[in-house]
């Protein structure tokens, strides 16, 4: 794009330049000659009208169209010659140097006496003085030409090859100045605390970060120190650098942001010395604060992942960051704020006190957490009902979502309500939006046999079934066959409740209800289809948890063996014998799992048939569908679960769970106490 547009540019003035600098600025072309040749040829033969002096130093002869006093014979033979014979009046043709005006004349005025010429007759001689006009007019194309490169320097340096660097500031002079994105007080769409929801401990532990910025005094009175720097750290996104935007325009101070691959260039030493620029400019803004967006990229521990030594590029910028944030040097004033989802790769050396003080966890929200990250987004949305009665279904109805996944869901709930051509947004379109950020766009139109859709709604019947008679399994908000995504044909959702621990009991019911749509194939079909792989994945890594992680295994023992997240597991923590132990018993925990599963569709056969056949007629069922079928689910729990929340709201939901408390009395059973043994 860039060699077009200079070749666009360069081209028509180099052609301009050349044509110019081909051809004089009058059409004739004008020869010098001696003043011999001139006083034979010209003067001789009568054929100069005049002469006329330039600047003392150059004498024009302006030739007749015809000789004077001459035949037409005598014109030809001095064609002949090489006279010009036929010229085009008075024209300026020829020219010669002269020493000095005294000489030239004395030389002139012998030329005609020795001619013979009537002195009344003699060649007019005018003197003329143009000083800058000629060499102007000379110097044109070559002026024209430089003008020509200095327009073409300047566009090459606005697009960013080399100076300054125009907007970006990228030029190869500037290559080492670190490219910061700036926000003062004054400037516009500036975002604030109130502005985001969802992590009310990470933001009150950042506020301290800018109440001292604001008011030292205060601290310093006491003798504390501001820490130096706090890291952000949580899954993608959970609203880290949004937190960051929100401290800029909170704080009042210059507020630097700067992303951590902008420190990597091909050029040797780019990096540190954009870490020494931007904190620099810090410095000279104190107080401020500093944000590395995704410290990860230059802040990997050293010696990992490569053979590069001492000399590595991004090792020698954690170096030079290193040095900045705690060296010799002091920044005080200067406060450094850093966004990372991968705290687990980070330099040692960097999160040491006196650099990254604090790390500020921001992790997926809870319900109530989520209620308020839906209240922010839904109040630019036009909907039937108060933000309020959505955003206490929605909270319940999307647990694990971030704060970036709640506001694409309702983003898509605003473009399938204007697609559908509505007037508000409503519960339905945000149903359709939580399936389509679930299992991806709804594709009603594959092809698919009978026999395969049949197998598909026995498969989720199973599922629907199968949970529907486990005590720990999820409660079922509804069963589809609609293909969706890439590969699946269909899905039963659940509203799962937000359990921080998990037993033994709940894992196994879990297990069972992954594999009911597999052993529906198996009971009711007689055939079973690949439509389990995702299932089987599952259901292999929730039972190799069990056996190897959580230590719910009697022959593995209290062990625990986590997989490392990085992927690099080339040495195991155990022997061969005990990872044949636990494969062995991975195996009897899924088929006692199986063999589960499997009497109890074979008790409720006629039910999943049902369920089956009603699905291959509506293609969607909700649980209110399952009761009629099923009858109400015969496990009833006594706190207020996500689904009862999904379907009342949070106020009903919590009178509703206060009534169904039993009443205590003395007689009752007493609260669980946890027995101390005396040492």
């Amino acid at each position: 794009m860039f060699m077009k547009k200079f070749q666009n540019m360069l081209i028509p003035l180099l052609a301009i330049g050349l044509i110019l600098s081909s051809f004089s600025f009058d059409s004739v072309e004008r020869q010098k000659i001696s003043f011999q040749e001139f006083r034979n040829k010209l003067l001789e033969p009568g054929l100069v009208d005049r002469i006329e002096v330039e600047n003392k130093s150059v004498a024009k002869i302006y030739v007749r169209s015809s000789p004077k006093n001459q035949t037409t014979e005598d014109v030809v033979q001095g064609l002949g010659n090489g006279i010009p014979a036929k010229g085009h009046g008075g024209q300026y043709k020829y020219y010669f140097n002269i020493g000095n005006v005294e000489s030239f004349e004395e030389r002139l005025e012998e030329a005609q006496e020795a001619l013979g010429i009537n002195p009344h007759d003699y060649v007019p001689v005018t003197y003329v003085s143009e000083v800058w006009l000629h060499d102007l007019l000379g110097l044109a194309p070559y002026l024209l030409l430089f003008a020509a490169l200095v327009y073409t320097t300047r566009q090459i340096r606005s697009l960013g090859v080399g100076g300054t660097g125009g907007k970006g500031g990228r030029g190869i002079f500037s290559i080492g100045k670190a490219q910061i994105t700036k926000v003062d007080k004054n400037s516009k769409n500036k975002i604030y605390f109130k502005d985001v929801a969802g992590c009310e401990e990470a933001k009150q532990e950042i506020m301290e970060f800018v109440h001292f910025l604001k008011n030292p005094k205060k601290y310093e009175d006491l003798g504390a120190k501001i820490p130096k720097g706090a890291l952000l750290v949580g899954p993608p996104g959970t609203g880290k650098t949004l937190l960051a935007k929100a401290t800029a325009g909170e704080s009042g101070v210059p507020f630097l942001s700067i992303s951590g691959s902008d420190f990597m260039e091909m050029f040797v030493g780019v990096g540190p010395s954009r870490v020494r620029n931007l904190f620099q400019e810090a410095r000279q803004h104190a107080p401020s604060i500093v944000f590395i967006d995704e410290i990860d990229a230059i802040g990997r521990a050293r010696g990992r992942g490569g053979f590069s030594g001492g000399n590595d590029e991004r090792e020698s910028t954690l170096n030079q960051l290193l040095v900045e944030m705690d060296g010799f040097g002091t920044t005080s004033g200067v406060v450094v704020l850093a966004g990372t989802n991968r705290p687990d790769i980070l330099d040692k050396a960097l999160l040491r006190p006196g650099r990254f003080d604090r790390q500020i966890t921001i992790d997926k929200p809870d319900i109530k957490g989520r209620e308020q990250i839906f209240q922010v987004y839904l109040k630019k949305i036009k909907l039937d009902h108060e933000p309020s009665y959505y955003s206490q279904r929605l909270s319940a109805l999307t647990p694990g979502f971030a704060g970036a996944d709640i506001a694409n869901v309702c983003n898509e709930a605003a473009l399938i309500a204007a697609r559908h051509e509505g007037s508000t947004v409503t519960m339905d379109h945000f149903e359709a939006a939580i399936d389509r950020v679930i299992g991806g766009l709804e594709k009603k139109n594959l092809v698919i046999s009978k026999l395969e859709r049949r197998t598909v709604a026995y498969h989720e019947s199973g599922h629907a079934v199968a949970g529907w008679f486990l005590e720990h399994a999820e409660p079922l908000l509804k069963v589809t066959i609609v293909p969706r995504g890439t590969a699946a044909l269909g899905f039963a959702q659940y509203v799962p409740n937000e359990n921080l621990l998990m037993t033994k009991e709940q894992l196994f019911d879990m297990t069972c209800m992954t594999l009911g749509g597999r052993a529906a194939e198996q009971v009711l079909i007689g055939k079973i289809s690949t439509g389990a792989q995702n299932d089987l994945e599952k259901v292999t890594k929730m039972t190799y948890a069990q056996v190897a992680v959580y230590g719910f295994s009697d022959k593995i023992g209290l062990l625990s063996f986590p997989q490392r997240e990085d992927g690099y597991d080339f040495s195991k923590p155990y022997s061969n014998k005990t990872g044949a132990m636990i494969d062995e018993e991975v195996r009897e925990w899924v088929s006692k799992a199986y063999e589960r599963t499997v009497e109890l569709i074979e008790e409720r056969k006629e039910q999943v048939a049902q369920i089956a056949e009603l699905l291959l007629e509506k293609e969607v069922l909700h649980q209110e569908d399952l009761v009629k079928v099923l009858g109400e689910r015969p496990f009833k729990s006594n706190e207020v679960t996500n689904y009862d929340r999904y379907k009342s709201g949070f106020e009903e939901a919590e009178k509703k769970g206060d009534e169904a408390k039993p009443a205590e009395d003395d007689g009752g059973v007493p609260p669980l106490e946890p027995q101390v043994v005396p040492t």
